[in-house]
């Protein structure tokens, strides 16, 4: 059995995945980096050379979909490594509309991608972490914490993952394994760019919702204007893995604090609403 203390990462082909698998590498970690499409795997590769670490990041397919994929992956990594320390469940997929135009079938989707890959890929590699005293990091996002306006399929997802989380941690605490999420905000990343919006279109099509949605539109693309990069996001998840003692919740930002602020001092929802509501006016 291998003493370097490994974690396989989710959705790492792009954004805060790639950037906390390089990230993780640099911390003395072997990282095993997963992702859909090992056809997308040249930026992680790039990232890796570049930072000296190409050593320390195996890059493998699995699909958070496929439970087969998962099984695969994961027994692949204790037969090569003989352990593993660590599960950082990151990959995502985000929706944009609203829920009397788009139907069923996109919440459907999303929350398969968000929340039952974030299971499976837990629930495969529980015995393993319970076997090294290892540790669970989901990504989730300020998203898990405040519902946002045409974001219902994404937030709920966020919101599923972020109370199944929440309720394993004392549970897997009871036989060693630790749990934490990490709530990002805006990041500059490849995420938002690769959801495929044609917003020309989804306004077309927003019917009596388009004002809103052009309001929401204009108020996001301020706010990602300003937004963290990948790599510092990605540092979160690096304290998550190395701390002796991490939190359950992490922020990767003061602003992504101050937002989460909101909700959680919010007793009544007011504050949520009146917030949000301004998105949309």
């Amino acid at each position: 059995m291998s003493t370097t203390r490994t974690v396989l990462i989710t959705g790492t082909s792009s954004g805060i995945g790639l950037a906390a698998a390089v990230d993780a590498a640099r911390a003395g970690y072997q990282v095993i980096a997963t992702m859909r499409d090992l056809g997308r795997s040249d930026a992680l590769r790039a990232a890796a050379a570049e930072a000296g670490v190409t050593d320390r990041v195996e890059v493998a397919r699995l699909d958070v979909t496929d439970p087969a994929s998962v099984a695969d992956c994961l027994a692949s990594v204790v037969a090569r490594y003989g352990r593993l320390d660590a599960v950082v469940n990151n990959a995502g997929a985000g929706y944009v509309g609203t829920l009397e135009q788009s139907g069923l079938d996109p919440v459907r989707a999303t929350m398969e991608v968000n929340f039952f890959g974030v299971v499976e890929v837990t629930r495969a590699a529980l015995p393993h972490l319970r076997e090294s005293g290892g540790r669970v990091i989901t990504v989730t996002s300020v998203g898990g914490v405040i519902g946002q306006p045409f974001n219902e399929a994404y937030c709920a997802a966020k919101f599923a993952v972020e109370g199944f989380m929440e309720s394993l941690a004392p549970v897997a605490a009871g036989v060693g394994v630790h749990v934490s999420v990490v709530e990002p905000g805006a990041v500059a990343s490849e995420f938002v760019a690769s959801q495929g919006i044609d917003l020309p279109a989804l306004l077309t099509a927003a019917g009596p919702y388009a004002p809103a949605l052009a309001a929401y539109v204009e108020r996001t693309r301020g706010a990602f204007a300003d937004a963290q990069t990948s790599a510092e996001a990605a540092e979160t998840i690096t304290a998550a893995l190395t701390a002796e003692h991490p939190p359950f919740r992490l922020q990767t930002s003061d602003r992504a604090r101050a937002f989460v602020a909101t909700k959680l001092a919010d007793l009544d929802g007011s504050a949520v609403q009146n917030l949000t509501g301004s998105w949309v006016a």
